[in-house]
């Protein structure tokens, strides 16, 4: 087993983009995102309901090293200051294979 920081992030859909390339700009080598989240958070409720894919949100999940974790926080903070969304980071164990 091996320490890792786990990074989950909640962003608009419009800004995912962005995120995957600060993401690909620290070198973390891959994430998992799952499309059209919905939920409830300060800014109020995120529903589906809509045609329009730009009001919805993503959930991107990832794994790095601390040194990689320090640099993708700083660069996600200002998207999620200034369009909302989460930034969880946690430890975690990942098996090495």
């Amino acid at each position: 087993m091996q320490a890792v920081k786990k990074i989950e992030i909640i962003t608009n859909s419009l800004e995912l983009q962005k995120v995957l390339q600060i993401l690909d700009d620290a070198g973390v080598s891959g994430y998992t995102i799952i499309e059209d989240v919905t939920g409830k958070g300060h800014r109020g409720r995120v529903i589906d309901d809509l045609e329009s894919h730009a009001l919805t949100n993503a959930y991107v999940i990832t794994i790095c090293d601390e040194e990689k974790e320090h640099q993708v926080v700083e660069a996600i903070r200002p998207i999620i200051k200034k369009y909302g969304g989460v930034c969880i980071v946690s430890d975690a164990q990942s098996i090495v294979h």
